[in-house]
């Protein structure tokens, strides 16, 4: 029996058809500038974004350190969602290496950094403070599309206290995919956006940077630095090439599948979903005992899950969905208190 894994659209494997283009791929050094496929991929990034440049880098987490190392100086400050990837889950990179300070804030249920929030922890022209030079934010933000709207507002808001703005978008195509837009409506409120290729995408690794020129030029110094120089590494490009132009409209298939599995668990006591989803994510209102009880049994049945976050992907199709609907239902046919 296959497994079926829901802990995150980072499990995907590249399909037959993505290993053929990455086993056909032209390569040179990158770092002489001379890969043809990577440079290919960098210019497909860019032109998709609407940016004058890409980067291409091994991960999300180094794409939105180069962003904060080619924004802010030592003893500069970025504000952040206090549950944000640049603030909570990247090591500490800002601050580590680059002596960068975290301003976190909470989000709020739609996954904003509420602007007013955002203003009130601007630091003034103080020596006593670190200099406020960056703003990031996350879209999606656990499965959340921030608006067009509240986009135009950030930006005007960084644009009055002279900030740049960052994206860190590991999952932006599945925000425009919902939109209903082009990616580049959302990068263009932004300076720098860093968008992650092997989420739902499907890639097997890597991550591009879009931005400026002079902003990339700044980042590819700083990758350098980093170790994120690779040589031949048209043969990783080659995966990103063939997820930027096979991959991005068939996210409205995880998207679907999401709200096909919410829809289904609304109908099972204890297990419904905290809200609608908006993208490929469910977000279940299970914890304590409950959860780990459900993960084991699911676990033997070849399903995994690693927290009450449910995400939908490209190796789990129709039939693999419709299997998942079955343990949960047979789940809480058993568990459920007053159940049989």
């Amino acid at each position: 029996m296959m497994e079926l894994d829901l802990r995150s659209d980072t499990v995907t494997r590249p399909s037959a058809e993505m290993l053929e283009a990455m086993c056909h791929a032209q390569t040179g050094d990158d770092v002489y500038g001379e890969d043809p496929s990577v440079n290919a991929l960098e210019s497909l990034a860019a032109d998709m974004s609407g940016k004058a440049a890409a980067l291409f880098v091994p991960s999300g987490t180094q794409g939105n350190l180069l962003a904060l190392l080619t924004h802010c100086q030592r003893g500069e400050e970025y504000i952040a969602g206090q549950q944000a990837h640049t603030y909570r889950f990247e090591a500490g990179g800002g601050a580590v290496l680059g002596g960068i300070q975290p301003q976190p804030i909470p989000f709020n249920e739609a996954g904003e950094l509420p602007l007013e929030d955002v203003e009130s922890v601007i630091k003034p022209d103080d020596f006593h403070f670190a200099r406020t030079r960056l703003l990031c934010l996350e879209n999606t933000q656990a499965g959340k599309v921030l608006s067009l709207e509240y986009l135009k507002d950030a930006a005007a808001l960084a644009r009055r206290y002279g900030l740049g703005l960052h994206l860190d978008g590991a999952r932006a195509f599945n925000a425009a995919v919902k939109l209903g837009i082009e990616i580049k409506e959302i990068c263009q409120y932004f300076d720098t956006v860093s968008i992650c290729l092997s989420k739902g995408l499907a890639a097997p690794v890597g991550s591009v940077l879009v931005g400026s020129q002079e902003l990339i030029v700044r980042a590819r110094r700083w990758r350098k630095m980093l170790g994120g120089g690779m040589r031949q590494a048209g043969i990783l490009a080659a995966g990103g090439l063939y997820a930027l132009t096979h991959n991005v409209t068939r996210l409205a298939d995880d998207h679907r599948r999401a709200f096909l599995l919410a829809d289904f668990l609304a109908t099972l006591p204890g297990l419904e979903p905290i809200s609608p989803p908006q993208t490929n994510m469910v977000l279940l209102a299970v914890d304590g005992p409950r959860f780990e009880t459900l993960k084991q049994f699911l676990a033997a049945h070849q399903v995994r899950i690693s927290t009450s976050r449910l995400v939908l992907h490209r190796d789990i199709d129709d039939g693999g969905l419709a299997r998942i609907m079955d343990l949960f239902a047979e789940f809480s046919a058993v568990h459920t208190p007053g159940a049989g």
